[in-house]
């Protein structure tokens, strides 16, 4: 439960603290560059206390990474919900069309997010080990469909390409299509990419 505070200028409790801290922190992001901004630089422009920035967030890399500890749970919650008779690669497509809603709040920043983090080794090292994360859930929930460790692994990681390529592209350019015809796009460029792979044997010969 959530107590109360009082900040400069602000008599009573805001909802609306963390979003505003958040704004307030991508702002300077990319405005002063992510190394250059000092929490006491977010909370200012917030006009809000380090006291309420310490409700929401650890640091100031937690502001680039709130809430994404729910992400694989999300993800692989999605794929055991998923139609049982689904074959893998299937069942965590329909997984990601299934949890689009729940990035919608995320749209309006991700641009300016990806940004950020692709401007700071310690950010993309915090992105690759929370990507890492939603890997193992998705390959987890795989076996426990019954789908092959070393497949499931594969699946997952391949299924974590197309999301990324889907939610990059939806939030780049949000209409007209949605996140689902997104995911559809970039599985489809998929697989007529990988068309050709059957003739694969004739090109790389077994023994070198």
């Amino acid at each position: 439960m959530r107590h109360h505070c009082y900040d400069r200028g602000m008599p009573r409790w805001d909802p609306r603290a963390e979003e505003r801290l958040g704004d307030a922190a991508l702002e300077l992001f990319v405005e002063h560059g992510y190394e250059n901004v000092t929490v006491e630089q977010i909370t200012e422009r917030a006009g809000l206390t380090r006291r309420t920035f310490s409700r929401y967030f650890t640091d100031k890399r937690d502001v680039l990474f709130a809430g994404s500890e729910q992400i694989p749970g999300v993800l692989s919650g999605a794929v055991r919900r998923a139609d049982a008779a689904l074959p893998p690669f299937q069942a965590l497509l329909v997984a990601l069309v299934d949890i689009g809603e729940w990035f919608a709040d995320l749209v309006p920043h991700a641009a300016r997010r990806r940004a950020v983090i692709a401007s700071s080794p310690e950010l993309q090292e915090r992105e690759r080990t929370k990507l890492a994360a939603v890997t193992d859930a998705l390959a987890e929930a795989l076996r426990e469909r019954g789908t092959p460790t070393s497949r499931a692994t594969l699946l997952a990681q391949v299924g974590i390409a197309v999301f990324r390529t889907a939610f990059e592209r939806w939030t780049d350019e949000p209409e007209p299509a949605d996140f689902a015809a997104r995911v559809r796009e970039a599985a489809t460029e998929l697989a007529a990419s990988l068309a050709p792979a059957a003739g694969l044997a004739t090109v790389v010969p077994e023994d070198h």
